[in-house]
């Protein structure tokens, strides 16, 4: 099973830079979406449908703002929209899928680059989401979370670790925050495959050329619980597709 994360920003941006086509090509098992920016009426299912994919999309209320989807050539048994909790599904930030005893969950956490106000919202959130996860696992034991993060948790994930530190992504709080995530019993899967790998990024700033010298971000997350470490076969970032300013992150999965 290939899953792979990938956040679009804007749907039908990516969809004119030849999303399908990628799609075509890699052929994932199920695609976790962030950053729709779209309403429904505004979402080609067709081209979707026309691949061979189960389409499911929690869309924001603001429009061309967040949202995630979650596509599957499987169909899930479940999917669940949101978390129950209104100021996050507002902004359309989770959708899961089950498939048997395995949840697959797109994830869309907050930034916190705007000012101090997202930055206390982006907090909150994270302990919320981690509250979430822990109530979830009572009754889904296998998680594979998805999504754009919006943090780098060690300094080889970032270009510039000394000088960005006193910036969102890379706070100390926020860097804390995903260490002790992933020792709650999560894998963070690029890093069981490819633990010390250098320059290895999934999202690069628009200015300075920023991707063509790969001064980037690794903040975007295939994460598992750790009982699902033995049916990990691989995990790999795909920095060629150029559909965004983040690139897709994946995993093969024996499911």
């Amino acid at each position: 099973m290939k899953i792979i994360t990938y956040n679009v920003n804007g749907l039908r941006a990516a969809l004119s830079k030849g999303l399908t086509e990628w799609m075509a090509e890699e052929q994932p098992d199920v695609l976790c979406i962030q950053e729709t920016k779209a309403q429904p009426e505004q979402i080609p299912l067709l081209e979707f449908e026309a691949l061979g994919y189960h389409t499911y999309f929690f869309s924001a209320r603001k429009k061309g703002y967040s949202g995630v989807a979650i596509l599957t050539k499987q169909k899930p048994d479940q999917i669940v929209y949101g978390m129950n909790i209104p100021e996050y599904d507002n902004e359309g930030r989770f959708i899961r899928a089950d498939y048997g005893d395995l949840s697959v969950v797109s994830v869309y956490h907050p930034s916190g680059t705007t000012g101090d106000e997202r930055q206390a919202f982006k907090m909150k959130w994270l302990a919320d989401f981690q509250n979430y996860v822990k109530d979830l696992e009572k009754t889904r034991e296998k998680l594979i979370l998805c999504g754009d993060y919006n943090i780098c948790h060690r300094p080889i994930d970032i270009h510039d670790p000394v000088r960005n530190a006193t910036n969102s992504g890379f706070l100390p709080e926020e860097r804390e925050w995903i260490g002790n995530f992933i020792d709650s019993g999560f894998i963070d899967t690029f890093r069981l495959f490819h633990p010390e790998e250098p320059d290895c990024y999934t999202w690069w700033s628009y200015r300075f050329n920023a991707r063509t010298n790969n001064k980037g971000w690794r903040i975007d997350y295939c994460m598992a619980s750790r009982n699902l470490q033995a049916q990990l076969k691989d995990a790999y970032i795909l920095p060629n597709a150029n559909h965004s300013d983040h690139c897709p992150a994946g995993i093969i999965i024996d499911n």
